[in-house]
């Protein structure tokens, strides 16, 4: 197994082995023994689900503090338009710009302008028919990272480009250097995150080896701190760039809408992420060119790092886009392969594999089989995994035994109280 970076993380002493969070992993990544509960490092696509649903808090997200941007001599902010919902009454995203620099940016780049750019390179790609359809937009990790664990076959379907943050990242830095002639590496560029599954691809990409952004920063970090800066401004600079089109891009259905034609698919919440994917695996949905997926509900304004009700944050971006021109940023004289993938995503089939010896492996799953016939069907989880059929690997993977269901339990129970009253 490979070394794995997760932005989500557990606190044993909170959890309480309640297993709501086993039930709702749309990955199986969650065990529950001993009363307290496990995440599986290969299988987590840090979607945030389990710290939406845990009632004790024992799920949590690991992002960059404020202070941490220090460590440069020059620093973006690059903030994803979700945060623009955060604030009631906003009409004019210039407020949040110049509030980020109140509190010790040096720069703002708005991640809304680069979604302006995927969107019109996706729409070129697409004129020059060179993606496989139906696209399957790849600007949510943890979307892509399910994909890759549940439905490989659908890998050559995600669309090939860099998600906005990357390229925002980019160009941020490059006019950062030529602005002030330092170093790149004097340059920290930070993102202002909704949720962990993008903290998670700055550390370990799904495209690149490296991922172009320094760190990020969880908008529920930052929200107090620059909502009394907001409060207090005396002057607001006119920096915002972003048209509509980009600022869409914070709600489930922004990115599609960008697509300026008629044949697109949006889906957000996980559960409703994993029905369109199963739909499209066994070729259910057809005339659609473009499938837009958000694991969070309401969209990237339903992150689990946000302060506000993804739905009254979604109301107040549509609000915001009213006062927007349509588009301000476009590819001009860039190159389109500046923006593509420089890796190809790939089933990772170690995470699923029972042994590197391929008879043993074949062994072990018809011993599987078998224990899965035996066990009663009913996924309860009292067990400690979600599944019977996880159970049943997890039994011959050795890390539990057949005896931690409760039904078998109880019926070997009832076997020997049988046997000992007819003796009686």
């Amino acid at each position: 197994m490979g070394n794995y970076f997760h932005s989500v993380e557990l606190n044993a002493d909170m959890c309480c082995g309640c297993t709501n969070c086993l039930k709702r992993c749309p990955t199986e990544a969650i065990r529950v023994h001993g009363g307290k509960a496990k995440i599986l490092a290969d299988r987590c696509i840090d979607c945030g689900e389990c710290i939406r649903i845990c009632p004790h808090h024992a799920k949590s997200a690991v992002s960059n503090k404020i202070e941490e941007i220090e460590k440069f001599r020059y620093t973006v902010a690059i903030p994803a338009p979700a945060l623009f919902g955060q604030f009631n009454g906003l009409d004019n995203i210039d407020y949040v710009l110049t509030g980020l620099k109140k509190i010790g940016f040096d720069h703002v780049f708005e991640v809304s302008r680069a979604a302006e750019l995927v969107s019109e390179a996706t729409r070129r790609l697409i004129k020059e028919n060179r993606l496989k359809k139906p696209i399957i937009s790849s600007a949510c990790p943890s979307v892509v990272k399910l994909i890759k664990i549940r439905f490989p076959d659908l890998c050559d379907n995600v669309l090939p480009l860099l998600a906005p943050i990357e390229v925002a990242a980019k160009i941020a830095r490059r006019e950062a250097i030529e602005r002030t002639g330092l170093d790149a590496k004097d340059i920290g560029v930070f993102f202002i995150t909704p949720c962990p599954a993008k903290v998670t691809e700055i550390h370990s990409p799904n495209y690149a080896e490296k991922s172009e952004v320094d760190g990020a920063i969880a908008i529920s970090k930052i929200y107090p701190d620059l909502a009394h800066a907001m409060d207090h401004l005396e002057e607001v600079e006119s920096i915002a760039q972003s048209g509509l089109l980009g600022i869409g891009w914070a709600t489930s259905g922004g990115e599609a809408a960008a697509m300026l034609g008629d044949k697109y698919l949006a889906a957000d919440g996980i559960e409703n992420v994993i029905r369109v994917l199963e739909g499209l695996e066994d070729e259910h949905i057809r005339g659609v060119d473009f499938i837009e997926l958000n694991a969070c509900s309401g969209g990237c304004v339903g992150g689990v790092l946000t302060v506000e009700n993804p739905y009254v944050a979604q109301a107040r971006i549509h609000n915001l886009r009213k006062y927007l021109p349509v588009s301000l940023n476009h590819i001009g004289d860039r190159s389109l392969e500046d923006m593509m993938w420089t890796e190809e995503l790939t089933f990772d089939a170690d995470i699923f594999r029972l042994d590197e010896d391929i008879i043993k492996a074949m062994e072990m799953m018809n011993r599987m089989e078998a224990i899965c016939a035996g066990l009663p069907g009913l996924d309860c989880g009292s067990c400690g995994a979600p599944t019977c059929r996880a159970m049943a690997e997890d039994i011959v993977r050795g890390k539990t035994k057949e005896t931690d269901c409760i039904h078998k339990l109880k019926a070997k129970i009832q076997n020997v109280y049988d046997q000992l009253k007819n003796t009686i």
